[in-house]
């Protein structure tokens, strides 16, 4: 079969190179994105109120924790889709991407229905301040209402990731992130609806980038154009689909845990804390982006060289991936030092909001490295379907978060900068965890293409 110019081969060729050229689509696309973010904090923090961005920043965890359970079957769908390209079962492959968009719908529409009831006994049981409750509320209800948009768009970016294609993905992820911004000016600032405005205009953008890469995939990629056989429901993919997707979506259900059970330490403190945290946690997924990106060519790379029985360039590829990691470490941790005051205050005006924030984020700046290694040893092995591993990885998240932010707080003075070290801390276990698995070297056997 033609594979098109929409396909990316990762089986031949210099290890290092194919992984910066693959992730720097995606990072150009998540730091674009993360970019609208930050200017969707802004428009808030500064047309709404300070309040209403700390009651965003409250359902962060909580809305995160929908979305990860059907990020984990959309990015299970990429492994599979990743192993048989590598193995060049190209029926595999168009049979996968049927039954793990049915499985993917499902879930999506079932965690949908669930966070709109969910919405304020969550909001109410994590303490959230009753100053920022009823806008937490409100934008929760419709984010979480949406879960099933982000996944159908979470879904498309992965199969065509897991195929080679970096390119798609960004095409649609910078519209949907112009679009957001338009719907947010019209929204909260022509329309005044607050924080709704904020959640309706996410919601719509992603449903419509979902939808328009999908019909371009159908129309450009050689592995869309489908036959009426591939739609026929196939058990043991759709089974498949979810004994991969289900551990990786436990490991992001776990991790949003641990997220949420820090916020509820977060709201235990003033509206200046809630609210410092907020911006900081805005930062912190901006200083992901690069290696979320790296990971997710990891995962990619990893994949279809499993596929191919490669082992000794995955090998390589992790050797260059810690490096790149090392790099991107040093630069975030230098911009945080010198210019944290200054990033921090382009979201508040709050002199003691700022003063908070800017010293969080040098706390969580000084352990961006372990962040990193956690990213790439992930994308390994889950690029080669470790999925074991991803619901320990997601325990040790869980317990450390939770551990350090109670003993942080109950037995060490360190107050409020509990949080940011707690997070830190669970970065350093977590990354060295994620080394300790991959040199145990389970991963090796972990390969669906070649066992099947």
């Amino acid at each position: 079969m033609a594979r098109g110019e929409l396909v990316q081969d990762m089986t031949k060729g210099n290890e290092t190179s194919l992984l910066i050229k693959f992730m720097m689509p995606m990072l150009f696309g998540n730091i674009f994105q993360q970019l609208y973010n930050i200017a969707d904090s802004i428009i808030v923090g500064r047309f709404v109120s300070d309040n209403a961005l700390g009651a965003i920043g409250c359902t962060a965890s909580v809305t995160f924790l929908f979305f990860a359970m059907c990020n984990g079957l959309a990015t299970g769908a990429g492994i599979m889709v990743a192993q048989f390209f590598g193995a060049s079962r190209d029926e595999d492959v168009k049979k996968t991407l049927t039954n793990s968009f049915y499985m993917v719908t499902i879930f999506g529409i079932f965690f949908s229905v669930l966070g709109v009831f969910l919405t304020r006994p969550a909001l109410v049981l994590l303490d959230t301040p009753k100053a920022q409750l009823e806008d937490a509320v409100a934008y929760m209800q419709i984010a979480c209402g949406g879960t099933i948009a982000v996944a159908i768009y979470n879904y498309a970016a992965q199969v065509m990731r897991a195929l080679g294609d970096a390119k798609t993905p960004l095409i649609f992820l910078v519209f949907a992130t112009i679009l957001n911004v338009g719907l947010d000016f019209l929204f909260i600032l022509g329309f005044d609806m607050g924080v709704k405005g904020a959640a309706y205009a996410t919601i719509i953008a992603q449903a419509i980038s979902a939808v328009g890469s999908l019909i371009f995939a159908y129309a450009k990629n050689p592995y869309f154009k489908l036959k009426l056989a591939h739609y026929k429901l196939d058990l043991e993919k759709a089974k498949m689909c979810i004994s991969i997707g289900f551990p990786l979506a436990m490991q992001g259900f776990t991790i949003a845990s641990s997220c949420v059970i820090l916020q509820k330490f977060v709201n235990g403190f003033d509206a200046a804390v809630v609210t410092a945290f907020t911006v900081t946690s805005r930062i912190e997924q901006f200083v992901q982006q690069p290696f979320s990106s790296l990971s997710t060519a990891m995962s990619t790379f990893t994949g279809q060289n499993m596929g191919a029985r490669k082992t000794e360039r995955v090998r390589n590829a992790l050797i260059s991936a810690v490096k790149i990691t090392a790099v991107i470490s040093i630069v975030m941790l230098a911009v945080c030092y010198l210019a944290g005051e200054y990033i921090v205050g382009c979201f508040v005006e709050d002199p003691e909001v700022i003063a908070i924030g800017t010293r969080g984020l040098r706390i969580i700046s000084l352990m961006f490295f372990p962040l990193g290694i956690i990213y790439v040893t992930r994308g390994l092995l889950n690029g080669a379907n470790d999925t074991f591993y991803a619901m320990i990885n997601g325990i040790i998240e869980v317990c450390c978060r939770v551990g350090f932010a109670i003993l942080l707080v109950s037995v060490f003075p360190v107050g409020k900068w509990s949080v940011w070290l707690a997070t830190g801390l669970t970065w350093v276990v977590t990354g060295i965890a994620g080394t300790i698995r991959y040199k145990q070297g389970v991963w090796l056997k972990k390969c669906i293409a070649t066992a099947v």
